[in-house]
């Protein structure tokens, strides 16, 4: 007899194997998809793990408890990310901003002019790119951009626009009750608000759509 543990890790195999082939052809020999082994970890992330290689990761026990058209649009909406270039690189800037001030510090004593202002530029530029990392409408510019082309994607495999509005508002829904975390929260608030305006605009645009659908 077939153990829960065995059965269960069959399963994991197959959602990956499922997830990757729903990678647009044109990323499938760089991009893979994993289940994370972290304590604690976010739902679905990218992370960069080599040269032109990205990994997409998942918790697994969490992402179980999502409808198969969830899981879906928020797979294509991190895969939307990496196509856009927005996923989070190797974090240089601490490091520079650390060595910028140390020199800054080590110049003013040695009253080194030029280094100085070396050290005082490696700081501006590591503090600068900092910033922008962290900006807050930054980022949920990037992540709206991204739920949009998680629609696009959907209809290339397949799905109406309808119901991929639908299975992504679902999916933010769900989130939104599930997130103890109040900054997380309103992230997915505002995502899905956005996410609401750009179904009126696609159901105003294209008449009849579906006027009882409810994203």
């Amino acid at each position: 007899m077939t153990s829960y543990a065995t059965s269960s890790a069959k399963a994991e195999m197959s959602e990956l194997r499922r997830l990757k082939s729903l990678l647009p052809p044109e990323l499938q020999s760089w991009v893979t998809v994993e289940g994370t082994t972290e304590v604690n970890p976010p739902l679905i992330r990218s992370e960069e793990i080599g040269k032109d290689q990205v990994e997409i990761q998942i918790d697994l026990v969490k992402w179980d408890s999502l409808a198969m058209d969830q899981r879906n649009l928020l797979f294509w909406h991190e895969v939307a990310r990496i196509q856009n270039d927005t996923i989070p690189k190797d974090g240089w800037e601490m490091a520079a901003l650390a060595i910028g001030l140390g020199g800054a510090v080590g110049e003013l004593w040695v009253q080194d002019g030029l280094l100085l202002v070396l050290a005082l530029a490696l700081c501006g530029v590591s503090g600068w790119r900092l910033y922008q990392k962290n900006n807050g409408e930054k980022q949920l510019k990037e992540l709206v951009d991204a739920d949009e082309k998680a629609i696009a994607l959907a209809t290339r495999f397949g799905y109406s626009l309808p119901n991929a509005y639908k299975s992504l508002g679902s999916a933010l829904k769900t989130l939104i009750d599930n997130t103890p975390s109040k900054r997380q929260r309103s992230r997915y608030e505002a995502r899905l608000s956005a996410l609401k305006r750009s179904a009126n605009k696609a159901k105003a645009k294209s008449r009849p759509v579906d006027d009882s659908a409810d994203y």
